[in-house]
């Protein structure tokens, strides 16, 4: 079984994930871009050992490769080839996405990240979808990131936002049929008397999610996960 290297890009750190207790940061800000981020990594990893790299990235991902910018990082991300900067084999997936992967326990289960914006992703055994719900139109102008991302938290107050995100997240869970929404990201940690159906992640669940992106179906050479 692969070693793998699990880092997980935010607005303000980069965290570096051997195991889920072995682990290193540094920080990032608006302006780095992909040629920081590996001199970062570089820098940071002296010391471990590992056979590949799982990097979860704040911006659609598709078929393994960024597509879109992200909007709280510099430029020249699309396109990018980590593997040879690396040098390392590298897969890279959406952040959100890589903590669903992570908390995932079986049946159909909706991901919503709570940080700087919302992450989203729909899971069902075998498979992974990863979403952009945070663009949805949200009541009468916005959208839903501008309401239960880091600007909505400070401009709501921290009980009526609550209030708003548990709302919300039913709200999904009905309309994906989950039996599950498993809320995480930075700003979940401050959430309390979750209901019924709706529990709290744990941010570490992003090593576990970037190991399971190496895992194969057994006696194959076909990933045990497909991603959408």
């Amino acid at each position: 079984m692969k070693k793998v290297l699990v880092v997980d890009i935010g607005g303000t750190h980069v965290k570096l994930m051997l195991s889920r207790a072995n682990k290193r940061k540094f920080d990032s800000n608006p302006k780095m871009g992909p040629k920081a981020l590996v001199a970062g990594i570089k820098e940071a990893v002296g010391g471990w050992d590992f056979d590949a790299i799982s990097i979860g990235f704040p911006a659609p991902v598709r078929d393994g490769r960024i597509f879109k910018e992200p909007s709280h990082l510099g430029k020249g991300w699309v396109g990018y080839n980590f593997a040879r900067a690396l040098r390392k084999p590298v897969k890279v997936i959406n952040d959100a996405a890589m903590q669903a992967l992570g908390s995932f326990r079986g049946k159909r289960m909706l991901f919503l990240g709570l940080g700087t914006g919302i992450g989203s992703a729909m899971m069902w055994p075998g498979t992974l979808l990863p979403l952009e719900l945070g663009h949805l139109p949200y009541i009468d102008e916005g959208v839903l990131e501008d309401r239960l991302g880091k600007v909505g938290l400070e401009e709501l107050g921290r009980k009526v936002w609550q209030r708003e995100v548990l709302e919300v997240a039913n709200q999904l869970k009905i309309a994906f049929v989950a039996d599950y929404v498993v809320l995480g990201g930075g700003n979940s940690k401050i959430l309390e008397k979750l209901p019924a159906g709706i529990l709290l992640g744990e941010n570490r669940n992003a090593y576990l999610g970037g190991a399971r992106l190496w895992q194969m179906m057994p006696g194959t050479r076909r990933s045990r996960w497909q991603i959408l």
